[in-house]
């Protein structure tokens, strides 16, 4: 890989974990069209696991003071096995078919987050059993549900660093359970383990930077 594609990757993989300390999402999807176009879908949302795992235990443990448990114990009861599923199930979907369904699911997000209307509903905590498994299952396929499932975490009432650090936490246990489907389907490799690593290193600098933005940030300003 071209020295060029290198900062291109680390600079994604930055300004990604920056903006999902600061608004709970947008990490997976700056960094996952990069890595889609260096190393194709199979090997590209392995690796993007691997980044986020750490960027995400970042958040968690940057805001550590301000978890929700009670909705990550929850959201993780399905989302566990739906992640297993959905790992085992990218394993063996042929590749034309992920290609297309992730760029389908790309077209959509962008066209929700800009068409979407907030709901005034107050989600309850145990429909985070249902957030779990829908949002697990297509994490495991598409590598990237952060843009669509974070309205749900708002919905409950969490704001700032508690829907920042809760939404990291249950998506810590969602990736780590993708992990294990993914290696016990020999598509998780020594290189996209090195080069997750790699770049989660990088995202959890960028999640130290947008915490000291987020702590900045009056709560009235706090929009998505």
């Amino acid at each position: 890989m071209s020295v060029a594609n290198l900062i291109l990757l680390a600079g994604g993989a930055f300004v990604g974990s920056v903006l999902a300390a600061v608004a709970g999402f947008g990490g997976a999807a700056v960094l996952l069209p990069l890595l889609v176009a260096a190393f194709g879908v199979r090997e590209a949302i392995p690796i993007l696991t691997v980044a986020q795992l750490l960027g995400n235990l970042s958040r968690a443990w940057f805001n550590r003071r301000e978890l929700d448990l009670p909705v990550v114990g929850w959201f993780a009861l399905t989302g566990v096995p739906a992640a297993l599923v959905g790992g085992f199930l990218f394993a063996s979907a042929p590749l034309s078919f992920l290609t297309r369904l992730l760029g389908i699911f790309l077209i959509g997000v962008v066209v929700y987050r800009h068409a979407g209307k907030d709901s005034a509903t107050r989600l309850p905590l145990r429909a985070f059993a249902i957030v779990g498994a829908v949002f697990s299952f297509l994490s495991a396929l598409l590598g990237s549900v952060g843009p669509i499932m974070i309205p749900f975490f708002l919905a409950y009432g969490l704001v700032k660093g508690a829907l920042i650090g809760t939404e990291a936490l249950a998506t810590v246990v969602m990736h780590v359970t993708k992990l294990v489907a993914y290696g016990s389907t020999a598509i998780l490799t020594s290189h996209s383990v090195t080069a997750g690593l790699g770049l989660g290193l990088i995202m959890i600098f960028g999640s130290l930077i947008g915490k000291t933005i987020l702590d900045r940030l009056p709560e009235k300003v706090f929009i998505f």
